[in-house]
């Protein structure tokens, strides 16, 4: 499965290690979220990168204690309908400020690219490897948006008159 990070075709470092399995120290893991909650003082001692599986069902406000610690943060879209994940990554980075790896998993479809690199993600793991070149044209197909958003907080209108406005003009 081909692997995205911004705007990029790349090498998934991570390895994906299932509840049970011995973590080995040294390779970047991503865990399940049960496992990273349950513990957490393990990976803490870890010399590689730690990621965490988060599923769409559960609150995201549960992992702010561990974000300082994690490298990444998956978040699952278990059908291309469900886009409880969208909000779950807005969550992430703008109230608890996550400035790791945010990847989108699951079942993601072309269309839904852009609107995933808006709301905060920056990898995402694709299904199909024809749709990987189709995500990085879509993110490099606009270069403005009017609408305020993760990568654009402020909105356009506020963008365009900071851009035009001249230090020596007198401020009413």
């Amino acid at each position: 499965m081909p692997l995205v990070r911004n705007g990029k075709i790349v090498d998934d470092l991570f390895i994906r290690i299932l509840d049970d399995a011995v973590v080995p120290d040294d390779v970047a893991a991503i865990v399940p979220a049960a496992r990273l909650l349950a513990d957490a003082g393990e990976f803490v001692q870890r010399g590689g990168a730690t990621g965490v599986l988060w599923p769409n069902d559960r609150n995201v406000s549960e992992l702010a204690p561990h974000l300082g610690r994690l490298a990444l943060v998956a978040l699952v879209f278990p059908n291309f309908r469900d886009g409880r994940a969208y909000s779950q990554a807005r969550i992430l980075r703008e109230r608890h400020h996550f400035r790791g790896e945010l990847r989108a998993t699951g079942q993601v479809l072309r269309d839904q690219f852009l609107l995933l690199y808006r709301a905060g993600f920056d990898a995402f793991e694709v299904s199909k490897p024809a749709d990987a070149p189709a995500f990085i044209k879509a993110i490099e197909r606009y270069s403005a948006f009017y609408q305020p958003a993760v990568d654009a907080p402020a909105p356009a209108f506020r963008r365009r008159s900071v851009k035009n406005f001249r230090s020596d003009q007198p401020v009413n």
